[in-house]
């Protein structure tokens, strides 16, 4: 039920009717609960006194102000029409004449229709809360004993809501999920599970000695199709692939499927590191045999630039000592470029040396910083967001290598760093730590667009290690 009432108050309607702060106070014991009346307790009693829900508007009309059943529902169609609000006006003498003449203060009266009036703003019907609740309950239960089948499935079930693949990852591998990339010979076209044993099955509750790990589908691969994708699959059943011309002669890809997987790092176990995958795969014809072409035709269109021969995998033409040496640093800029994140080392990690000798505080440490003191951080801008019910406020979620910072960009601050604030990739922020009941903020006083050193990873990690 806690979850019920969380669903239904983190919403405009309450917010704006003055509910939240007076339900937590009560619900963590630092103020009272008191009951103009009996009738008021019957109806607010499992919600500390607060009306959170549109039933209970309905009913205290009834119980406090007087009002019939019909002039209850009629109510609660004002309230539903939310965009015109000034509808309610006219039941606000009523409520407050009503609950006057039966004894109630006129602060409580008040009070009353302020909150309906923010339920104007849109607040839930119970029913509507206990629905989404009980999604949140089982979401909750399967992250917690099955996280990575429950990450999994939402990779797959991707695009959709709040938090896109890179958080969702970020937040499987700090829960221990052993997150595994994408590789040509061991991926499907979603993200799948598996076992020590070394082979792919459905996960079973009952199998609760295994902890499955979770191997990343071609599906999360920018650029590549899903003809390509599933034709890897397809031609893959007769067995792996050992070079990536035979890859290409067997499943029939195009160059820019194949130019999109050896992007991604997709081929390390057929030519080694990226600067050799995309060497091979220059020399694949754009005209090579393809998943939609006729079996009549495919001898004319299955051309390979250098490739005719299936034996060209055994030349050693020096491409070690001919191509340089991907680094760190452009690992992780290409992996961010071609699946948007990256199973490496987080790109904050590489600066923190350098961030260290300038006080920037990592984000694990902001719990052992006191509250209302000053603190530096930097991270990746994960999420912003400016809800029309928070009077300009914008929140900001940075992300390092150690966690996540909650930003609070008041509107002042906002207004003078507009730029910054909508459009920086990498944010520094100095601020002033606030902390309540366990919930950390950094209320941001100074903020800095770090953009261009992600760029500058691609130069030589070693410079900022």
């Amino acid at each position: 039920y806690d979850l019920v009432i969380q669903i239904a108050i983190v919403r405009p309607g309450p917010i704006q009717g003055d509910m939240v702060h007076p339900y937590l106070n009560r619900r963590n014991g630092k103020e009272e609960v008191i009951y103009p009346s009996e009738a008021v307790k019957d109806v607010l009693e499992r919600t500390l006194g607060v009306p959170i829900f549109q039933e209970q508007v309905m009913q205290l009309a009834m119980v406090a102000a007087g009002f019939s059943g019909g002039e209850a529902d009629q109510l609660r169609r004002a309230m539903a029409a939310w965009k015109r609000k000034a509808g309610l006006e006219s039941y606000r003498e009523k409520l407050v004449k009503g609950m006057l003449k039966r004894g109630y203060e006129e602060e409580f009266a008040e009070q009353l229709f302020k909150q309906i009036k923010g339920f104007g703003d849109y607040g839930f019907p119970e029913s509507h809360a206990a629905s989404f609740a009980l999604i949140a309950y089982v979401s909750s239960w399967l992250k917690l004993y099955h996280p990575a089948a429950f990450c999994c499935a939402l990779l797959n079930s991707q695009p959709m809501g709040f938090y896109p693949p890179a958080q969702l990852i970020n937040d499987a591998r700090y829960h221990g999920v052993n997150i595994l990339p994408v590789d040509i010979n061991k991926s499907f076209y979603e993200s799948t599970l598996e076992f020590d044993s070394g082979f792919e099955r459905l996960y079973s509750p009952c199998e609760q000695t295994m902890d499955p790990m979770l191997r990343i589908g071609f599906r999360q691969v920018k650029g590549i199709s899903d003809v390509g994708a599933l034709a890897i699959v397809e031609a893959r059943q007769a067995g792996k692939f050992q070079t990536i011309q035979e890859l290409v002669f067997r499943s029939g890809i195009n160059k820019k499927d194949l130019e999109s997987l050896a992007a991604a790092d997709a081929l390390q176990e057929l030519s080694g590191d990226r600067h050799r995958a995309f060497w091979q795969a220059s020399g694949v014809d754009a005209r090579c045999l393809d998943r939609n072409t006729s079996q009549e035709n495919a001898g004319l269109t299955a051309q390979m630039n250098f490739y005719s021969d299936l034996h060209f995998a055994e030349i050693d033409f020096g491409v070690d000592v001919l191509l340089p040496v991907v680094n760190e640093g452009q690992n992780i800029v290409a992996d961010y470029g071609s699946t948007g994140f990256t199973l490496r080392r987080h790109p904050i990690a590489l600066f923190r040396n350098h961030l260290n000798s300038y006080q920037v505080s990592p984000a694990s440490y902001l719990t052992a910083i006191d509250n209302e003191a000053r603190a530096k951080v930097i991270g990746l801008v994960t999420c912003r967001q400016s809800p029309m019910t928070a009077s300009g406020v914008t929140f900001i979620t940075l992300e390092d290598e150690s966690g996540f910072v909650n930003v609070v960009v008041w509107p002042k601050t906002e207004e003078r760093l507009r730029f910054i604030v909508r459009k920086a990739m990498l944010m520094g922020v100095v601020g002033k730590v606030q902390k309540s009941d366990g919930v950390i903020h950094l209320i941001a006083q100074e903020l800095v667009d770090l953009s261009h050193w992600l760029g500058s990873m691609e130069l030589s990690s070693r410079n900022f290690t």
